[in-house]
This record gives C-alpha cells, structure tokens and sequence, in this order.
C-alpha cells in the first residue's frame, strides 16, 4: 500500500499537468520541477520536515538533503539561529529560497505536503513530536532514544499502531554491515548456543553551572521546556554538554549512548532477550552541578531463557578487550556462545573462529535479518512504500524500556525483578520501580490523543 499522502499529492500533479497539455497549450516547466542533478523530479520525492535542527538533528538534516528522492521542505526549532542557519543550508543545497523556517512544532505537522518528519529534538520532547506526526498520518524518523519513560514509549507504540504508521528508530547501526554480520551470525547458531552478551557505552557527565542566567534571546525557553517542570534557566542549561545528563530531560547516557550497542544485543539474541529478568547492580550519580544522571554503572541482567547481559559504563575492563584483540573506542556489544564469540563496534567486526567475521551467509541459513544501507535512506524508502524499516517500533520499545529498567534498578539500588512480556517490575521493590513508569507532564502537554 502506498502512503496516501504522497499519492494524492503526486496523483495532483500529474493531473494539473494533463490538464494543461490537454488544450496543446505550451507547457514550459523549469528546471527545478525536472529534478536537477539526476534528482527526480519534485513530484516524484517525499517531502520531509525536520523538527530539532541542533548538533545531532543538523546532521540528520545534512543526510537526508543528500537523499536524491527526499525533498526537505521545512526545518522546526524553538531556537531562532539553529534554524535560521538550516534552512540556509536547505536552500543552498538546492539552489533555492523555498524552505520555510518554523517556530512551533505544531505548523509544521500540519503542513499537507509533508509526507515525512524527522525528529532531532531533545530527548523528553521525541515522543510528544512523534506522536503529533504520526496521528498526522505522516512517517516519523525519531532519534534516540525514544522515549524518557515506559508510558511515552508505550504510547508511541498504541498510535504506530492504531494509525498504521512508518517508524524509524535513530539506531543507525543497524543499517551498518558489520553488525548486520554479527547478529546474523548469533542468531543462526554461528557460535553455538548463546550464554551471555557484554555491552558497554559511556557514561554521562558529571557538573554543569547551576548560576541563574539570562535566557538567551534566541531560545524561546518556556517552548524548549515543554511537559518538563518549570526550572529556572541556568548558565548554558539547553546545551547538550549539559541538558543530555539532566534527568528532567533524559535519562543521561544509559539510555542515550548505551541504546546504541543495547539494541544491537537485542538484535542479535532476537527472543532470547523476551523472556522475564532479574535486574541488579550498581551506580554512581553525581553529587554536585546541574547533570544528575548515572556517571557510571555496572549491572547484571539474568533472563530466564539463560542468557546473561552484562551492561557496564566506559572504559570496558581490560580482560574484554584483550579477549576481543580491541580497541576501547567507548562502545562494544560482544556476544559469548558455547562455541564461540563475535564482538562488534563502529568500523570493527572480530570473531572465534576468525573467518566468521567475514563469511557469506548461505541461502539455507534459518534467519536472514533485515539488511539496509542507509538508515535514513531505509526510513525515506520504507515511508514512500508503506513498508517496515530496519528499525521498527516494536523493537524500539524493548531496547529502549531495558536501559529505563536498568536505570531504575540501581538509581533504588534494589534487585528488581521485570516481567519483560508484560513491561511492568514484579516481586519486592517493585511498586517503588513502577511509579517510574511515568512522569507528571506540566500543562498544556498530554500523551493522550484528541
């Protein structure tokens, strides 16, 4: 089934068109309705908006310009020079005047042309910009990661479903060789029967100013703030060196980095990671500054299909890297069979016995995972198809809610039991953890539709 947006834009065009010709009088069309540079033509791209034009939201933007059946046609962002300064790159890319700069989320999802958003906004704001596009009946790209607690992911999922929309989760590693290779490996039986996974990222920041400042006159604060509490603003509190290890905004590095090598070992084990877990370990938060979000963290998650997941912050101990022959780049996901292992990081594949890191998988094989090039290009493809991307919700959801489980777990430093089917904690402590599952929204802000 094709997006009935696009179709009925695309459908449009092609009718004006005909229209025209159909009285033989002389059509002339410019050159950028052709498509310029072997780009299709204009009738012929999905239209995308981008809501969050920041640091990392300027590189989604900076990808998906360059994606020749993608036309971005508008940028969103409650800071007056970010998006000044992306719609300015919008329009020299293409040569042109025509993007438009917008202030509220709000205009933007109600655009009819746009097919598409890509969401690059600041963590607590993922969900409530995802969830507008989607009940929009538009495709949503959100980066990671989802959500900053169990109900927004939960809620996400309900309107994916209930309005049949395209999702792309911001885990880009899935549209990377060397981990598709390695979760391939895993999950046809390459190194025997899976034991234990070893991930590890890094940890969040510690400080950060806590002096009152001016807001700045380019930051519309009251908007950045959204459903989190009103907090005065501080010295440089909406930048990311600082806003990514503030819990009211995110849930810091546990989630935010590590659901980078989580969701490749979720990947990777496949059903092995669904069964009910027994959460425990340790934690150290930060005692003064703004950032309140774990600086380090070493857990151990048992499941009851037998394998163990070994989550720890940055550096990885020596003993994994000397096993893996490794550099310590911050991030691994190492996965341990009774017949062998295979670790995987950015640009790096290594495996026992070696030759499994660059086999070819044969056709007879019993799993054959998704393969995809380009993550963006995947969500732009899969959006204009009406088909599911590399990284669908679902499974955004159960890496996602694993980092929050874990954070819970050692923020209450308690032995958490969390019954993964049913996403709720059980047993001792666990009334404490599920009050975690949600966070009080300041008005006029709700996850609920309509």
């Amino acid at each position: 089934m094709k997006n009935p947006v696009s179709l009925s834009r695309r459908s449009f065009l092609r009718r004006s068109l005909a229209a025209s010709t159909a009285f033989a009088v002389p059509v002339i069309i410019p050159a950028c309705a052709r498509g310029k540079a072997g780009r299709p033509a204009p009738s012929e791209r999905l239209v995308v908006g981008h809501i969050g034009v920041g640091d990392r939201g300027s590189y989604l933007l900076s990808e998906t310009i360059q994606i020749k059946n993608a036309q971005v046609v508008a940028v969103c962002d409650v800071k007056r020079d970010r998006r000044e300064t992306a719609a300015r790159v919008v329009n020299d890319t293409y040569e042109s005047t025509g993007c438009a700069m917008i202030h509220n989320f709000e205009e933007l999802i109600a655009r009819r042309d746009i097919d598409a958003v890509v969401v690059g906004s600041c963590d607590h704001w993922h969900v409530m910009h995802a969830l507008a596009a989607i009940r929009a009946g538009k495709g949503a790209y959100v980066e990671k990661p989802l959500g900053i607690s169990l109900e927004e992911d939960q809620a996400l999922r309900k309107a994916i479903q209930k309005h049949d929309g395209i999702f792309q989760f911001g885990t880009q590693q899935r549209s990377a060789h060397e981990f598709w290779q390695a979760c391939n490996l895993v999950r046809n039986g390459y190194i025997g029967k899976l034991k234990e996974i070893q991930v590890w990222a890094p940890p969040s920041s510690a400080g950060g100013p806590t002096a009152l400042a001016p807001v700045p006159e380019t930051l519309d604060y009251d908007r950045w703030l959204g459903q989190a509490p009103m907090t005065p603003y501080t010295l440089e509190r909406d930048s990311n060196k600082w806003w990514w290890h503030i819990s009211d905004y995110a849930t810091g590095f546990i989630a935010g980095w590590g659901i980078h090598p989580v969701d490749i070992a979720f990947w990777g084990a496949g059903d092995l990671l669904r069964t009910p877990c027994t959460i425990e370990g340790t934690g150290k938060f930060p005692t003064e500054g703004v950032c309140n979000c774990a600086i380090d963290w070493n857990i151990k998650v048992a499941y009851d299909s037998g394998v163990l997941v070994d989550f720890r912050a940055a550096p990885a101990p020596p003993e994994w890297l000397q096993k893996y022959a490794a550099a310590d780049t911050g991030h691994g996901t190492a996965f341990i069979g009774d017949k062998g292992w295979v670790h995987v990081k950015r640009g790096e594949i290594n495996s026992a016995p070696g030759d499994l890191a660059k086999m070819r998988f044969p056709e007879t094989d019993k799993v054959r995972l998704y393969e995809s090039k380009h993550h963006l290009r995947n969500f732009v493809d899969c959006v204009r198809d009406h088909k599911p991307t590399v990284a669908p919700i679902d499974e955004a959801v159960e890496s996602d809610m694993f980092c929050m489980a874990c954070d819970t777990a050692i923020r209450l430093k308690q032995r958490l039991r969390w019954d993964t089917p049913k996403e709720t904690f059980t047993g001792p402590g666990a009334d404490e953890a599920n009050k975690r599952h949600s966070r009080v929204l300041r008005a006029p802000w709700t996850l609920k539709e309509g």
